[in-house]
């Protein structure tokens, strides 16, 4: 076999967190390879995950008619039907734009990508497998290497999924028929976004979760009115089950017995059992690392595996295992690895952005960990109904909770529920960011009429219950 290939760095899997680490380290003058077993860059993110489930979410909407929601005087009681062409057809071309501008950014930065699938041969060569045809193998060393493999959907052995009509969160994106009935196992993120697509298209959905609240790490009052706009959707949650038996016939419905007993007849089935590494395909002995219990990498806040010159990011290394935390973890891996000080840590406060309908986004405190760590604190909110862009869009259930430490009326964390709700957090976002509160709304000017000026309608909330908190009447108010 000829010898390997010389790099600076090799980037293993090209999701965001691989890009990223590829890019930053082309820009510091590095010679980077990635390696990528699809045809096509962009990682689950991109082709499988995020892009393709928020764009079908969106489409969804349009074709329902769920944006105008109570709009006086507009009727959208009759909706024309919907195909499963119009559906994927918006889908597929944002997805592989995105794709190609991705694997643009990479030519222009002069990164190699090789497709195929790499294995460890030692700590610091990397054997790629080239898929059929042509197939072969070839051999690249490099002095750092990063690790950004992603994940795949978990399966578990109760659900027939070499049927048609059984699917992954990966697979849904290729169903040939929009269903009259599905069940979803799982109210995870991904379970709970699909569930709200489908129901806004008229499809009879089933939600079916272990637990007994839906996403649990939410505030509280967030995870509370999203059950209820879900509930109002149609969906039926069935809690504290699960799927203990699955009968899948050639004809008709398929069958689940849950653990109460109950049973359940549906056309399709989505399974959203959460989603397992890739990393035991690496041969991590041969690069002298091991796996956590769960198959995950273990990483230092560098992003270090236990080889100093080998980093690994993204799903691979577990929790948040989103997009935009895996690039910023990529940018930080390819800063410390060539010791640039150009990103040196991530950021202090990371955002959540979950694409249910309505769409809910938080970052930072809740109310109740707040109060469980000893702080003082003091709530805002502000209802997209008491917002006139609120009114204007016709969300009368959308709602912004500002979370402030009771004596500075510094901001902890910010909570929404509403249309543009990913959007809106980065408001409250860059005020946490900058150590900012009250006083920063209160001196913007937010453009009239917008969901912006929420921010001010809250923390104006947040004052007016300090002030009777504290009891000092108008003299509490006017510092602020």
């Amino acid at each position: 076999m000829p010898a390997a290939t010389e790099y600076d760095l090799i980037v293993i899997g090209a999701g965001p967190g691989g890009v990223a680490a590829a890019d930053t380290a082309a820009l510091l003058g590095k010679r980077v390879a990635i390696v990528e077993r699809n045809a096509v860059v962009g990682g689950a993110a991109v082709n499988t995950g995020t892009i393709p489930s928020k764009t079908l979410r969106e489409v969804a909407l349009a074709i329902a008619g769920v944006k105008a929601r109570q709009l006086i005087g507009v009727d959208v009681s009759v909706r024309r039907e919907a195909k499963i062409e119009d559906l994927v057809r918006h889908e597929r071309v944002v997805t592989a734009t995105e794709a190609h501008q991705m694997r643009t950014l990479l030519d222009r930065y002069g990164v190699t990508v090789h497709q195929g699938t790499g294995q460890f041969l030692d700590p610091h060569t990397v054997r790629v497998t080239r898929p059929n045809p042509p197939g072969g193998t070839f051999d690249l060393h490099a002095e750092k290497i990063v690790i950004a493999i992603g994940s795949c959907p978990l399966r578990p052995a109760v659900f027939p999924f070499e049927h048609s009509r059984v699917h992954d969160s990966d697979e849904l994106l290729y169903i040939t028929t929009i269903p009259r009935s599905l069940a979803v196992i799982g109210a995870g993120v991904i379970g709970s976004e699909y569930a709200c697509m489908f129901a806004a298209l008229g499809v009879r959905v089933h939600l079916i979760d272990g637990r007994n609240v839906l996403l649990p790490f939410l505030d509280p009052d967030l995870s509370k009115a999203l059950t209820v706009a879900m509930e109002r959707q149609g969906i039926v949650f069935h809690w504290n089950e699960q799927v203990t038996a699955c009968k899948v016939p050639k004809s008709g419905e398929i069958e689940l017995t849950l653990t109460s007993g109950d049973e359940l007849a549906v056309g399709h089935l989505l399974v959203c059992a959460g989603r397992t590494s890739y990393a035991n395909r690496l041969a991590p002995q041969a690069a002298g690392f091991g796996l956590t219990s769960r198959g995950l990498i273990p990483v230092d806040e560098h992003f270090r595996t236990t080889v100093p010159h080998i980093y690994a990011v993204g799903d691979v290394i577990g929790f948040p295992a989103l997009a935009s935390t895996s690039s910023e973890q990529g940018r930080v891996a390819a800063c410390h690895a060539f010791g640039s000080n150009a990103k040196e840590a991530l950021a202090q406060f990371l955002p959540a952005g979950i694409y249910t309908i309505p769409e809910v986004s938080s970052v930072g405190l809740t109310e109740l960990q707040a109060r469980e760590k000893g702080i003082p604190v003091v709530v805002g909110r502000a209802d997209y109904d008491q917002n006139p862009r609120g009114k204007i869009i016709g969300d009368k259930t959308g709602f912004l909770k500002l979370v402030f430490e009771r004596d500075e009326m510094k901001l902890l964390g910010v909570h929404v529920i509403g249309e543009q709700a990913t959007e809106l957090i980065h408001v409250g976002l860059t005020a946490m960011m900058t150590g900012g509160g009250a006083n920063l709304f209160l001196a913007t000017c937010f453009n009239y009429p917008t969901l912006g000026d929420l921010y001010k309608l809250a923390t104006h909330d947040a004052i007016l219950k300090r002030s009777e908190l504290l009891g000092k009447g108008q003299a509490a108010i006017s510092r602020w």
